[in-house]
C-alpha cells in the first residue's frame, strides 16, 4: 500500500504537466500503479482532456492526427502563448484579421488536437484563438516564463518524432505564423523581374533553427538573408514549398 502523501505528490507532478511515464520515473513508482490512479481511477485534476492527451494515455505512442498536431507546434511557436498560472491553463495563438482562413485552421487544429472547446477573442487587428485545458502543458513542453527568444526553445524526443513524419505541417504552421510568401522584384540592366520569395522571420535563433531543420528534412533550399530572417527564394525550392504551405488566406 502507497501512503497518501504519495498520491499527493503524483497529483502535484500531473499539474505540473508531467506525463505518467515522466511521473512514476520520478517518484520510483510502477507505470501500472500511476495509471491506475491517473487514467482508470483518475483524480479530479485531470478529469475532462486527460482521455484526449495523448501523453498520458497508456498505450498511445501519438497523436491521431500527426499532422494537426506538427501544425499547431508551429502556429505556437510563432504567435502562441501558454498560460499556466491560471487554474486552468490557457493556449492562445493570435492570428492577423487579414487571413481569416487561418483563423478557422488554427481553430480546427486545436480541436483536432486536445480541445472539446475553442473561443474566438477578437482584438484590435487579430483574433486570439484560445482554449482551455489541464493537459497542453503535456503536449507544448515549450512553455515557460518570458519571451520565447529570450530562453531555450528545443523540441522534446517525442515532438522530433512526430515532426519528422509530416514536417512539411510543421513547417506549414511556422510560416502561417512568422513567415510570409512575397513577390519579390529585382531591377537588373533597367528590366524589372518578379518572383515568389518565401520569409520566415523570428527572433529566437532556436526557433530559426526548427525552421532550418523542417526545410532540410525536405531538402528545401534556404539561407539566412539577416540574422533574424530566413529566405526560400530558389525556383524550385519555392515550388516545393508551396506543396506543403502555400500563401496565406
Amino acid at each position: 500500500m502507497h501512503p497518501p502523501e504519495m498520491r499527493k505528490r503524483v497529483r502535484a507532478l500531473r499539474a505540473q504537466g508531467h506525463n505518467i511515464r515522466s511521473t512514476a520515473r520520478a517518484l520510483s513508482l510502477p507505470y501500472t500503479t500511476v495509471w491506475h490512479w491517473c487514467v482508470d481511477r483518475p483524480e479530479p485534476v485531470i478529469a475532462g482532456s486527460s482521455a484526449r492527451c495523448f501523453r498520458c494515455l497508456p498505450d498511445e505512442d501519438g497523436p491521431s492526427d500527426p499532422s494537426a498536431y506538427a501544425y499547431l507546434l508551429g502556429l505556437y511557436l510563432g504567435d502562441g502563448h501558454l498560460v499556466t498560472s491560471a487554474q486552468v491553463p490557457v493556449l492562445r495563438i493570435y492570428c492577423s484579421d487579414t487571413w481569416p482562413n487561418l483563423i478557422s485552421l488554427c481553430d480546427e487544429a486545436m480541436r483536432a488536437v486536445l480541445a472539446a472547446s475553442v473561443q474566438r477573442v477578437q482584438k484590435q487587428g487579430c483574433v486570439g484563438v484560445q482554449s482551455y485545458g489541464t493537459h497542453w502543458p503535456c503536449l507544448l513542453p515549450q512553455h515557460g516564463p518570458g519571451k520565447k527568444h529570450e530562453r531555450r526553445i528545443i523540441l522534446a524526443d517525442w515532438q522530433e518524432r512526430i515532426v519528422r513524419t509530416v514536417p512539411g505541417a510543421f513547417l506549414r504552421g511556422l510560416f502561417h505564423s512568422d513567415g510570409c510568401r512575397i513577390a519579390n522584384r529585382v531591377t537588373v540592366r533597367g528590366k524589372t523581374y518578379v518572383y515568389p520569395r518565401y520569409m520566415f522571420v523570428n527572433e529566437s535563433t532556436d526557433i530559426l533553427g526548427l525552421c532550418q531543420w523542417g526545410l532540410d528534412l525536405l531538402g528545401i533550399a534556404w539561407r539566412m538573408n539577416r540574422p533574424n530572417s530566413l529566405s526560400v527564394a530558389r525556383r524550385e525550392a519555392v515550388a516545393a514549398l508551396d506543396r506543403h504551405v502555400g500563401p496565406k488566406s
